[in-house]
């Protein structure tokens, strides 16, 4: 006997919209069928990614069940990597930065630092002499909070300065 495999409506209104876009190589979706349901589109391009997300509901409704939808527009534009480029020009911390696409198609950013240990004085009590030991990568993370791109370090131990 064969079994029959019901799907949750949730799961059947992913399934219309991924049949909508199956064809469109310029939206790519994904589902979370997680505790908090969210469906992502990431679109190509920053006029249909707009018209997308003013079309489309932010939630979803389904009984007790509500599904985040959410419009990632890709990165094409005034690209914030170009500001990280002309920024770290020249800068021997940075060992390259790079833009790779991701399965969807989209661009991503990365600025891949030096593979160094970094120390500094920093009066916190963490370190007995007042010092910091930590990574260009984490120096970054904490100083260009919410930036686009993603920092790195580089697997090759490089001796700089």
């Amino acid at each position: 006997m064969e079994k029959v495999k019901l799907s949750s409506p949730w799961q059947e209104f992913f399934n219309e919209l991924e049949a909508l876009f199956a064809a469109d190589d310029d939206v790519k979706l994904s589902f979370d069928d997680g505790e908090e349901k969210k469906i992502i589109l990431r679109v190509n391009g920053e006029e249909k990614a707009s018209a997308l997300s003013k079309l489309l509901p932010e939630e979803k409704v389904f009984g007790n069940v509500s599904v985040c939808i959410e419009v990632v527009p890709s990165n094409d534009g005034d690209r914030e990597i170009d500001l990280f480029r002309d920024a770290f020009s020249g800068n021997p911390a940075v060992s390259f930065i790079k833009t790779v696409p991701d399965p969807y198609g989209n661009k991503v950013d990365f600025v891949v630092f030096q593979n160094k240990v970094v120390q500094f004085f920093n009066d916190n009590m963490a370190d007995i002499n007042g010092n910091k030991s930590t990574l260009f990568e984490d120096i970054a993370r904490d100083v260009f909070d919410g930036a686009g791109v993603f920092f790195c370090t580089d697997t090759e131990s490089k001796v700089i300065g």
